[in-house]
């Protein structure tokens, strides 16, 4: 995998925090918010820094049953290749079924069956796109009945079968310790962490007793822990930052970027 550094997610509201924060390897966009052909002036000052820009996905849907939209995976591969990215990334989960959107990732079920419809459209996906594909792990908030395997072993069995990247969100790892007792260390001890193409850092809440993956609020020191973990287990390709929210100063954020830093690299 590419060694990427220490990143931040771009968004419009923070493009030129983002060029003035010291120490930014390298950053993601979200695809979805992105017309094709379309290259925003704070992302060509960064390309043309040599910033590495990864295109992000939230919509194709890979763990939906119903067929594969293309057309959404051609706006990936059409921005991919405006930003020049390096992979892109999506989600383990689906978001439409019916007719209907969800407005949020929703778990896939951890069954054969299930795994065969994902690794089908994961497969298709990555013939239609120039770059890896490296996929995440979501904030679920319920799972499905009757699993075959656990979170680990699914993810595990899925780059077995696709070869495709891991993206592990420790933020939303550290959530299903919380709400739903996934185990940290069989978690990080079932993957193939040579898959790992890079990890995401992000901030939540504890409502009612539950843990919330928000992007809106401050990191913990319970998702810096959850990072070292994972940091003992490998060395992260690259670790970046997500905020999508009531931003914060340049100097949180760069406090923030430096944590993780220290985290990875003890400097």
């Amino acid at each position: 995998m590419n060694r990427l550094g220490i990143g931040i997610g771009w968004r419009p509201e923070i493009d030129l925090t983002v060029e003035r924060l010291p120490g930014v390897d390298f950053v993601e966009v979200l695809a979805e918010n992105l017309h094709r052909g379309e290259l925003p002036e704070s992302l060509r000052v960064l390309r043309e820094r040599g910033v590495p820009v990864i295109a992000h996905a939230v919509s194709l849907s890979l763990g939906g049953a119903e067929p594969l939209d293309m057309s959404r995976v051609a706006h990936l591969a059409s921005v991919a290749e405006t930003m020049g990215s390096p992979l892109v990334s999506e989600h383990v989960a689906f978001v439409r079924g019916g007719g209907l959107e969800a407005g949020h990732l929703l778990p896939v079920p951890r069954t054969r069956e299930a795994l065969d419809v994902l690794s089908a459209h994961v497969r298709q996906a990555q013939a239609e796109l120039p770059v890896p594909l490296a996929l995440e792990n979501i904030a679920a908030l319920v799972q499905w009945p009757d699993a075959e395997y656990t979170e680990g072993q699914f993810l595990a069995e899925l780059v077995e079968r696709t070869g495709c990247g891991l993206l592990v969100d420790v933020a939303n790892l550290y959530a299903g310790t919380q709400n739903l007792g996934v185990d940290l260390e069989e978690f990080l001890t079932s993957l193939p962490l040579e898959h790992l193409a890079y990890v995401h850092v992000a901030g939540g809440e504890v409502r009612d007793g539950v843990y919330h993956d928000t992007h809106t609020h401050a990191v913990g020191e319970a998702v810096f822990e959850t990072l070292a973990a994972l940091r003992a287990h490998c060395d992260p390709p690259g670790v970046m930052l997500e905020r999508d929210d009531d931003y914060p100063t340049d100097a949180e954020l760069a406090g923030e970027l430096a944590r993780i830093r220290q985290i990875v690299t003890g400097r």
